[in-house]
């Protein structure tokens, strides 16, 4: 724990941090790649471009400026900031090279004096003890399961699945023909791999797509503009090709009783996370109303119907409601609502009061649908939700 005084002197040094914003952030990590170019193969640095990972890290700098007093309340952000750690195979030693970087950021944008340094560096190693045992126990659980494993372990594709027009399925198998880990429904699978022409290697998170079976993985991947990773599984994958892969990961999972009613939600390529979920949930023959709620721009963008449909008619109580944003006219009987997610025309299906909801899909939509539950009297508590990439709050 840290002592009132340097509480009291990091907090005499918010003010001039929060008027810097992400910018300050930005600095970091620019010298954080310069002074140590190996860190690349860390980061993913579509999302250094796009300014979402300066943009996560500062809002975490100035939530734990707010909570030294009590760094459990962060808990469940430390929590999810682990797993991602864990699934990149973040080591003890590379925590040392950050706090470097940052009390050098700070000290050189800032400048606010020895102490206010001093009471920084004090912060920082408390939080990265935090995550270093943290992550020693997840890499630890990984390993102890039976097919489980630290660090990278090969796999082979063994198949390629176009699902959509922009998202494919790629099932995996462990090169070395031995067991693999199960997972929690919800968690994700970490590729490692560096294409032609890359100068780095690249790490990708992809939501596991079916309940554990102990001999294979399946992730589904849209195709983004300019994605690395994405642009290689779609354009140049082959049956046969290895990858890297870290054990599964995540804490965006079903935790779910018999007798609570069960709502996945999801926009897109979103639903990734719910297909896991939802096998899970037909293995279990779930005794409570399962209710899959889904958007997409219309047929031809539209991914694991059929999955869904089958799933669903194993379950006792499931209901569905599709809508699709922009339909053709052959999508006619493949949707059930015109235009963007509107839960008002359902909310008989939503109105359960121990009903949990998951969401997933694109930040808008998110916002949107949490608003939208929100607005009808549903619990925060009661709706928990995946961002891919940077986590940020709905």
């Amino acid at each position: 724990m840290l002592d009132a005084h340097t509480i009291a002197t990091i907090r005499s040094s918010v003010p001039a941090i929060a008027k810097m914003g992400p910018s300050l952030t930005g600095y970091f990590y620019q010298k954080l790649l310069t002074d140590h170019p190996e860190l690349g193969n860390v980061f993913n640095m579509s999302n250094q471009r796009s300014g979402s990972q300066r943009e996560a890290l500062f809002n975490a700098i100035c939530a734990y400026a707010a909570h030294l007093e009590n760094p459990a309340a962060l808990r469940p952000a430390v929590e999810k900031i682990a797993q991602k750690h864990a699934s990149l195979n973040i080591q003890p030693q590379q925590y040392a090279l950050v706090g470097s970087a940052l009390l050098a950021t700070i000290k050189e944008h800032l400048d606010p004096g020895e102490e206010v340094l001093a009471a920084w560096g004090k912060a920082y190693n408390v939080l990265a003890e935090i995550f270093i045992q943290r992550e020693e126990a997840i890499y630890q659980a990984s390993e102890q399961k039976p097919g489980g494993w630290r660090g990278l372990r090969d796999f082979r594709i063994r198949r390629i699945t176009a699902e959509s027009s922009v998202i494919k399925s790629v099932e995996l198998v462990p090169d070395d023909g031995q067991p693999v880990a199960d997972f929690l429904p919800g968690q994700y699978l970490t590729i490692s791999l560096q294409p032609t022409g890359c100068d780095t290697l690249q790490h990708r998170q992809y939501s596991l797509t079916h309940a554990p079976d102990a001999q294979a993985y399946r992730i589904a991947v849209k195709c983004e503009p300019q994605g690395t990773i994405s642009g290689w599984l779609h354009h140049h994958a082959q049956i046969g090709d290895r990858v890297a892969c870290a054990a599964p990961a995540g804490d965006f999972v079903l935790e779910a009783a018999p007798d609570t009613p069960v709502t996945l939600i999801s926009a897109g390529v979103g639903q990734t996370p719910m297909l896991a979920m939802l096998d899970a949930l037909s293995q279990r023959q779930h005794p409570a109303a399962v209710t899959w709620l889904h958007a997409a721009d219309n047929g031809e963008q539209h991914a694991f119907a059929q999955q869904v449909a089958a799933l669903g008619n194993t379950l006792p109580c499931f209901r569905s409601h599709i809508w699709y944003r922009t339909p053709a006219s052959s999508d006619t009987g493949y949707f059930d609502s015109h235009g963007l997610m509107d839960l008002a025309h359902i909310s008989a299906m939503l109105s359960e009061p121990q009903q949990q909801f998951w969401l997933c899909g694109p930040l808008p939509f998110m916002q949107s649908v949490a608003r939208q539950l929100l607005d009808a009297g549903t619990d925060a508590g009661r709706i928990h939700y995946e961002r891919f990439g940077p986590h940020k709050m709905l």
